[in-house]
């Protein structure tokens, strides 16, 4: 686990902040769910990924279909999908 060196108060309501830049890089948004974790002595947040979510649009639908093993695209996500790897081909053939 690596230290980011940022210490940071819990409030009377147990809250705490997450920096910006780290939500940023975690590409954590306003409202995103967070899982809460307990290991010995140390609380870990993450961010929640449901498990069938689209890997595109981050969907969870019935029509969500695994194409590999561990990537699942709803049939929103498929289309995005193979729209931009049909312009990124027809990019690189020019």
């Amino acid at each position: 686990m690596k230290s980011t060196g940022v210490i940071r108060k819990m409030d009377p309501l147990g809250r705490i902040v997450v920096p910006k830049e780290l939500r940023r890089t975690l590409d954590i948004e306003n409202g995103d769910p967070i899982e809460i974790f307990v290991e010995e002595d140390l609380i870990i947040l993450k961010k929640y990924n449901a498990r069938g979510a689209c890997a595109v649009t981050g969907e969870v639908t019935a029509e969500n279909k695994e194409y590999a093993p561990g990537l699942i695209l709803s049939p929103k996500g498929a289309e995005l999908l193979l729209e931009q790897l049909s312009n990124s081909s027809a990019n690189s053939s020019r």
